[in-house]
């Protein structure tokens, strides 16, 4: 298995009922992040589904992840559990995330840590092809919420 952990903050404008409503915004989110597709709420704030398709490397993979937040902190914390299974490519995903907010006098820090892994095919790869990806992923993530923050 391929693991990777990962541990970064950013301080956004707005206060953290704003941004709580930005990171909980899950259409929004889908189109935040480039490899997240067809996400649908099956209940607000407890459970998803989403799939996450790219090519890393010379596979196409495409996973179907089941969703679930663990803990909710209203304004304040997410702790989500994330897993699916390319069965074309022979690959599973997993990732666990936390979603910290605070707040300052004029922002909000968001704090996103946690790590993720991938089984099979994909994994043969090696460490630094899907490390690339989920830095990119972190990438966008932390832009589109600077930049949608700044506008709320």
């Amino acid at each position: 298995m391929a693991e990777f952990e990962f541990d970064r903050a950013v301080s956004v404008t707005g206060t953290p009922a704003a941004v709580w409503e930005l990171i909980t915004d899950v259409p929004r989110l889908v189109g935040w992040i480039d490899v997240v597709h067809d996400a649908r709420e099956i209940e607000p704030l407890s459970h998803y589904s989403a799939v996450i398709q790219d090519k890393v490397g010379m596979f196409r993979l495409r996973a179907d992840l089941d969703i679930h937040m663990t803990e909710v902190d209203e304004g304040k914390r997410i702790v989500a559990h994330a897993e699916g299974q390319d069965r074309q490519v022979g690959s599973r995903i997993t990732i666990d995330a936390e979603v910290l907010l605070d707040p300052a006098p004029s922002s909000t820090s968001v704090r996103v840590s946690g790590k993720y892994g991938i089984t099979g095919n994909v994994a043969t790869l090696g460490s630094s092809a899907i490390k690339r990806k989920g830095d990119k992923v972190l990438k966008e993530f932390f832009g589109h919420l600077s930049s949608d923050s700044s506008g709320a």
